[in-house]
């Protein structure tokens, strides 16, 4: 794929060398986009897509177009076609760590860690993005995967340093005793999972851990309420499935 990546950035280079719009081109690309973006925010991707073609025809140098093209394609289930639209976009300007974030992410799903990885940090290089938690935690996830547990929590520690208010702390929070709990540091799995509850009551995942980590420790007691919490909030799902029978264990 890096290989890939290299030769579309190459031809994209070639192809937008070739022209550059005029402001009157630009202004008429700038109707298009801003409609594009309201279909998204709508849903309605195909009009949105169609917005974003004519919005290419009047000024294809403009990085935002691909970026949102990709958004749309990756919508409409159209991996590839978002992967190209990403890289376009990153093309036009190396350091849109919107895009890096979504080529990242989609490494992610296909299970390329390494690849993933060097997009995440090409997003969070850029001084200027103001949501660097966001590809931390990608690449927290990335880490995690492979099992580099140091690295991961690296990556959630600099997410809440760089962004401390960040919507993603219960998920970094929860991520980060579940990462203690693996490594059977119990008592720091109990303080993050503890965190993550604290900070989202409603993480019915991250009171199940939290009711392992306290059954490690043979407390009892904290135990049954976490796995409790988690029938509470989520009584179907395989979490709860699994709590019930360890509260039918614990009678």
């Amino acid at each position: 794929m890096k290989k890939a990546e290299k030769l579309i950035s190459l031809c994209i280079l070639v192809f937008l060398a070739s022209c550059a719009p005029t402001a009157l081109q630009k202004e008429q690309s700038e109707a298009f986009l801003h409609k594009g973006i309201s279909f998204i925010e709508l849903q309605q991707y195909p009009n949105a897509l169609k917005e974003l073609m004519e919005a290419e025809k009047y000024n294809s140098q403009d990085e935002r177009i691909y970026y949102h093209m990709g958004i749309v394609y990756h919508a409409m289930n159209m991996k590839e076609k978002a992967f190209e639209s990403f890289l376009r976009a990153i093309s036009i300007k190396n350091d849109y760590s919107e895009a890096h974030n979504f080529v990242g992410t989609l490494y992610n799903m296909d299970r390329k860690w390494d690849e993933a990885i060097d997009h995440f940090n090409k997003a969070v290089a850029n001084p200027l993005y103001t949501t660097p938690a966001l590809p931390l935690y990608n690449a927290g996830w990335a880490y995690y995967s492979k099992k580099d547990y140091n690295k991961a929590l690296d990556s959630y520690t600099r997410a809440l340093q760089r962004e401390p208010e960040t919507v993603l702390r219960p998920q970094i929070q929860k991520f980060m005793g579940i990462i203690y709990f693996d490594q059977a540091d119990y008592s720091s799995a109990i303080k993050h999972l503890k965190q993550a509850v604290t900070l989202d009551p409603n993480l019915f995942d991250a009171y199940f851990f939290l009711g392992e980590s306290y059954l490690k420790i043979m407390d009892k007691t904290s135990a049954k309420k976490a796995f409790q919490s988690v029938i509470d909030l989520a009584p179907k799902s395989s979490f709860g499935k699994k709590a019930s029978d360890y509260l039918n264990s614990l009678k």
